[in-house]
């Protein structure tokens, strides 16, 4: 906002100045609007100032076992001998301290893994965060118990992209993931079971977009793609089959129409299935 506005006061038609929190007029005084958050820095800077004076610090997050409210000792390359020593030492009993009991110790490895994936899979924070929380939800329902913690991870990732409905396919997941197909299977069966989570059917069309950019594809065979993708879904074509594999076979038929040079092959590499899906499924849903 600039110093002054065009705007003029209610009272004696004198000019308005604003600031940071207020709207005043010059002449009379009148506030003519008040905000209560001071949206400015805390602090001032000056000139012959070389420290950063900002201390307000990260955000907290729910990625974090202590919501990132816990304290770090920086370093610094002024330091010197002794002292450069000490402040390391206090480093390093600091980093021990902040984990108290194995539970800690297992929820940040635990957190720690879903942040690599999340990364890797290049996945929203919010979609990060709310995998941390069912990681968390599951270690106080006690499910951790004789099971995988890299397989709970992954598999928490795994069921956030399947209630938001993000296309990530299970195989993407294991392929990036510390953890097996079979702990992530049993992981994210535990999850279903003990804490209900709202999943359904995976719906083919949610693979298209990435696939389709994948393949190279224009926009107009994506469409077509789409219009077939939900036809199979309607006839009950693609009920049963992998949905990765039906989008793709969509996609393969929609190519196809349109005269595009796209083989079996390329479609079960990119949905991660083999050509003989993609052939079988092309035949029913060309029918």
């Amino acid at each position: 906002m600039s110093s002054t506005t065009a705007r003029n006061c209610p009272e004696c038609e004198g000019r308005l100045r604003s600031t940071d929190t207020e709207t005043v007029c010059s002449e009379c005084g009148l506030i003519v609007a008040e905000d209560a958050i001071d949206r400015g820095p805390e602090w001032r800077s000056f000139d012959d100032d070389e420290t950063n004076p900002e201390r307000t610090g990260a955000p907290l997050t729910r990625s974090r076992h202590d919501r990132g409210l816990s304290t770090e000792i920086g370093r610094s390359t002024r330091l010197k001998g002794r002292k450069r020593r000490r402040v390391a030492r206090m480093r390093r009993q600091h980093n021990r301290a902040r984990i108290s009991s194995k539970r800690e110790r297992n929820q940040v490895y635990g957190f720690t893994e879903i942040r690599r994936l999340t990364s890797q899979l290049e996945l929203p924070d919010t979609l990060q965060e709310r995998a941390c929380v069912l990681f968390e939800s599951a270690q106080e329902a006690d499910l951790l118990r004789g099971r995988s913690i890299e397989g709970f991870a992954a598999a928490a990732v795994y069921a956030v992209c399947r209630t938001d409905s993000v296309s990530r396919t299970l195989a993407e997941v294991v392929s990036i993931a510390a953890a097996d197909a079979d702990e992530l299977k049993a992981a994210y069966d535990a999850l279903n079971r003990e804490l209900g989570l709202s999943t359904g059917p995976i719906d083919p069309r949610e693979y298209l977009a990435r696939f389709a950019s994948k393949l190279e594809l224009p926009q107009e065979v994506e469409c077509r793609a789409r219009e077939i993708a939900a036809t199979a879904h309607e006839d009950g074509t693609a009920a049963g089959r992998n949905p990765s594999g039906v989008a793709a076979a969509c996609l393969y038929t929609a190519a196809q129409a349109a005269g595009h040079d796209l083989t079996q092959t390329d479609a079960a590499d990119v949905a991660g299935v083999s050509a003989v899906t993609i052939r079988n499924t092309y035949r029913d849903v060309r029918n």
